[in-house]
């Protein structure tokens, strides 16, 4: 998988994601995927509708994820 996504969701971060965090990983992911790391401008539409879709995809995932003992964590 690629190396430079990183996790992000706590604990493996002290706070909730930021927008600009999940995007980068969105973006990283697409380019592993499509192995492109800036795509032809006839491709640009396209894989640029794949970073939306994965960033989306993603903050809902994120959104959605309930982790063990968290509350737990936060309250104590």
């Amino acid at each position: 998988m690629c190396r430079s996504i990183k996790t992000l969701r706590p604990p493996a971060i002290p706070e909730e994601a930021t927008e600009e965090e999940i995007r980068a990983a969105a973006l990283q992911y697409v380019r592993k995927v499509s192995g492109f790391r800036a795509p032809a401008a006839h491709n640009r539409e396209v894989f640029d509708r794949a970073v939306e879709a994965v960033t989306e995809a993603t903050a809902e995932l994120l959104d959605s994820l309930e982790v063990r003992g968290a509350a737990a964590q936060r309250a104590g």
